[in-house]
Formats: C-alpha cells, structure tokens, sequence
C-alpha cells in the first residue's frame, strides 16, 4: 500500500492537538487541508481513524496503534531529513577530487592544509592520476585538469597559479660535458630523458621565444618514465648528470634554485595557462564542493 507521507503527518497533526484546527495552527497547514489529508488516508485504508463530533476529536482504536507506531518512526524520518539538509546547507561531508600527480603535488599543498583548518566538518579524498577520468562514474565530486583536456559540459573554476612554464635543466656537470644547447633543435644532440602518458602518447618537447613559432622538438634518450608518477626518478637521474629533463617548472624549481640543476634554454621556456577545477553542472552542488569553490575564489 502507497500511503501518503503528508497524509501521515497531518493525521498524526490532528490525533496530538485532538482538533483540526489547534492541528492547523501548530502545523502551519489550513483546518480543509489537514481534513481532507486524513479523509483520504482513511479512504486509502479502509478504516477510520478519528472520532469526529463538534466538541472532540479522538482517535479510534485503529487510530490510536497507528498513532503509536507512527510517532517514533516519523521522528526518525524528520531525524534522516535534518541529516540531509545540513550536507545542504553548511559545509559538513567528504568531498572527492581526482587530480593529476602535478596538481597534487603543485597546486594542492598549498590549499589544502588552510581549507581543512577553515572547514573542520569537511573531510577531503584525493585520488592522484594523471588518466582521463569520468567523475560520476569514479565517484567524485570534482577533479583537476588543464583546460586542453576539460571536458565541454564541464563548469571550470581557476585554481593554482594562472600562468605556468615548461621548464628544460640538467645537471652542471653534464652540460659541462656535452655543451650547453643554444637552440631548441640542439636537443637532438643530447641525451633526453622522456616520459610517456598513461594512454602511450610521448609528448614532443614544446618551446617558445617570445612571440615565435612553438618548436616542437621530437627529442631521444635511453630513459623513459612515467609522466606523473614516476616523474621525479627521471629528475634524480638529471641531477645525477644522466641528461636533460623537461618538466613543470615548479616541479623543477628548488634544484634549480640550488644549484643542482641548471636551466636549459630558459628563454625558449614555453609558457601554458594554469589548471582548473571542473565538475558538472550548477544545480544542487554539495555542499563541501561549494565550500571548496568558494575558498579557492576567495583565496590569495
């Protein structure tokens, strides 16, 4: 039997005031609405559950069990709603990004620390990969990519640094060895260390001088890693003198900045927009995602 929660709750209403219009005033319905709710659920039911004259309402035998077992069940129900509506309206849950190894290496760490300290009910699921993902289909929330590989229907909020670069380096002592390389097409001569995609693809070197054509060069070397995962061995071996890398800059930076790597081409580094937060649609985002938006936004 398909009974009717609304004519639950007005019955329930009238059988506790024991009128229809004290159950009126407490529940913020009209005396004719509560009247025809519990008409219909006794119709529905095939028995009657209140007593009616003009001075009292009480309920029936029936009415009384059913008012009995309804009670702690209604409550659980209102409990179960109450639940819900505080992942709607104040920012408690878990939230689950999927993001490449660079964003959670680059881009998160500096976010990540201050929205847990400014949101203490949220708790916040990072799956690092670097392969094209369906976020429903995963499971989550939101993710992380560059705007090349977003998909259209997507909603892209900008997260990180804006602009970014490509960086070439190798370690001093190599370059002291095999020359330092003037021009892009110079890699050819050297040894390169590459890194492939999950889905096989080898990306070709990109390099820019100013407003110039990008020179892609399809460079060689006898390393080859994993772009994102295994990233940083292909930097160990550069600075162990193994040849040249070419990666993110900030991946690159603290090496550079002390001295263990030197830049390669600095000029010629090509410069990309920043990476963004997707997720699909508008409508009823949850409310640990809307916090997480909003504190990016709003982040210096």
């Amino acid at each position: 039997m398909n009974v009717d929660l609304g004519d639950l709750n007005a019955f329930v209403a009238v059988a506790r005031a024991k009128g229809f219009r004290e159950g009126a005033r407490l529940s913020g319905a009209s005396a004719s609405a509560l009247s025809e709710a519990v008409r219909r659920l006794e119709a529905q039911m095939g028995v009657r559950l209140l007593h009616r004259t003009t001075r009292s309402v009480v309920p029936t035998e029936a009415g009384q069990r059913l008012l009995e077992r309804l009670s702690p069940a209604l409550a659980e129900v209102q409990s179960a709603l109450d639940v819900v509506n505080g992942f709607r309206d104040r920012p408690v849950g878990t939230l689950k990004l999927n993001v490449p190894v660079s964003a959670s290496r680059l881009v998160l760490p500096s976010i990540v620390p201050r929205f847990l300290a400014a949101y203490p009910d949220i708790s916040l699921e990072i799956l690092s990969e670097d392969g094209f993902v369906d976020l429903v289909a995963a499971g989550c929330d939101a993710g992380i990519r560059y705007d090349e590989r977003l998909e259209q229907d997507m909603i892209a909020v900008p997260i990180g640094p804006r602009v970014q670069r490509f960086a070439a380096a190798a370690a001093p002592a190599y370059l002291d060895r095999h020359g330092r390389p003037e021009h892009p097409r110079d890699l050819l001569a050297h040894h390169c260390l590459r890194g492939r995609f999950a889905s096989g693809a080898m990306p070709l070197w990109e390099f820019q001088r100013g407003e110039e054509a990008v020179v892609r060069v399809d460079v060689t070397g006898r390393l080859i890693v994993r772009l994102g995962g295994a990233a940083d061995l292909a930097v160990d071996a550069a600075i162990a003198g193994a040849g040249v890398v070419y990666l993110f800059e900030e991946w690159l930076r603290p090496h550079l900045d002390s001295g263990a790597l030197e830049p390669v081409l600095e000029p010629w580094w090509l410069r990309f927009s920043g990476p963004f937060l997707y997720y699909p649609g508008r409508r009823l985002v949850p409310a640990p995602l809307r916090a997480f938006v909003d504190f990016i936004q709003g982040a210096p």
